[in-house]
């Protein structure tokens, strides 16, 4: 285990350090994008229709996020989907990043089910498989020319990842040992390429306790990484002044870029698949158009006031959703874009739907 560790850290100080000389990151997960206009739905700006990528691009989003799983069942986000996704972003200029899921359906902090392929192995072969795949997919994107630009070993591992091997707090150990051998994945299957930065990525942006309970034991085990990435749903993780502290936090003791890597904001009432507004909780904003666009606004503003500009960019997630999570789109039911959409306009472009 310290051997790789050792290894993990030369590679480190080789990935390449862009993040302070770069713009400020405005992402978005775009995950279900291409799925949802492979059926024949169309959104557009201002009444114009457009590809949902061309908007956002037109709105100053300067990076992707997608999500990749091992043997999906009922969701799109295979390889051979995941890369087309990439190839049509970097047509447009986007920067990507690459979230490894490790799970043939989603991973969170209440699901982190270990691939059906891969269950009955023991912790040694898993930490090969996941080795292994991890740079046989980092090669076909390299291959096909979108190798990303930063990469999750994992999604939201608060709980650990791939249980039971992995489960925290109870599996420390297998746990480190399976995302030291995911991040090694990453790194040879870049071949000559530069190395991309790694994400660590949790869902306690607004917790100080949780986030010191988790990045003080990784750091024991000698897991290198380049960025602390947090999910912030502010009916889960707490308000705009609870996420403030632990970014000014998280920068003093860790001395990390930190990325709100997941957030969103209903544009309108009513329950949803998480049964948020049963939670009794006062909501920061008004639940309407514009109080989604209050809501980025703050964030936004809240995140580059992170102490030594270490707060270093936002992703919405998903702008594009559809069903029980539609109210946290960037789009209305008809698929017309929000007022939020503007938040992130270049100079140039005047303001719209004020």
């Amino acid at each position: 285990m310290r051997r790789h560790a050792l290894w993990l850290g030369a590679l480190f100080f080789t990935t390449v350090g862009w993040a302070h000389a770069q713009e400020f990151i405005v992402g978005a997960d775009v995950s279900f994008l291409r799925q949802m206009e492979g059926k024949g739905i169309v959104f557009k700006d201002d009444g114009v229709p457009l590809p949902g990528l061309e908007i956002l691009k037109n709105h100053g989003y300067n990076w992707i996020r997608l999500r990749i799983m091992v043997d999906p069942a009922s969701l799109p986000n295979d390889l051979n989907y995941t890369i087309a996704s990439a190839q049509a972003a970097r047509k447009l200029g986007f920067r990507l990043l690459l979230d490894f899921h490790y799970s043939d359906d989603w991973a969170d902090p209440g699901h982190q089910l270990t691939p059906r392929a891969w269950q009955k192995q023991s912790h040694a072969r898993l930490m090969k498989t996941v080795f292994t795949y991890t740079r046989d997919t980092m090669d076909a994107f390299r291959k096909q020319d979108v190798l990303p630009d930063m990469v999750q070993v994992g999604n939201e591992v608060t709980s650990g990842m791939m249980w039971p091997d992995g489960k925290l707090p109870g599996n420390w150990d297998n746990f480190a040992g399976l995302l030291s051998a995911g991040i090694r994945g990453v790194y040879a299957g870049c071949g000559p390429s530069p190395r991309p930065q790694i994400m660590i990525h949790i869902d306690k942006a607004g917790n100080q306790e949780a986030t010191s309970w988790f990045f003080d034991t990784l750091d024991r085990y000698h897991v290198p990484f380049d960025v602390i990435g947090q999910s912030y749903y502010p009916w889960w993780q707490g308000t705009l002044s609870d996420l403030r502290n632990n970014l000014a936090f998280i920068v003093n003791k860790y001395h990390k870029d930190v990325i709100i890597v997941e957030t969103a904001y209903d544009w309108r009432t009513g329950e949803d698949l998480t049964g948020k507004d049963s939670a009794g909780k006062v909501p920061l904003f008004p639940e309407t158009p514009e109080g989604q666009r209050a809501f980025l606004t703050a964030l936004q503003a809240t995140v580059r006031a992170t102490p030594e500009g270490h707060g270093i960019g936002i992703f919405w997630w998903e702008p594009f959703a559809e069903g029980a999570i539609a109210k946290r789109a960037l789009f209305d039911d008809q698929h017309n874009a929000l007022p939020a959409i503007h938040v992130f306009d270049p100079a140039s472009k005047p303001p719209q739907n004020l």
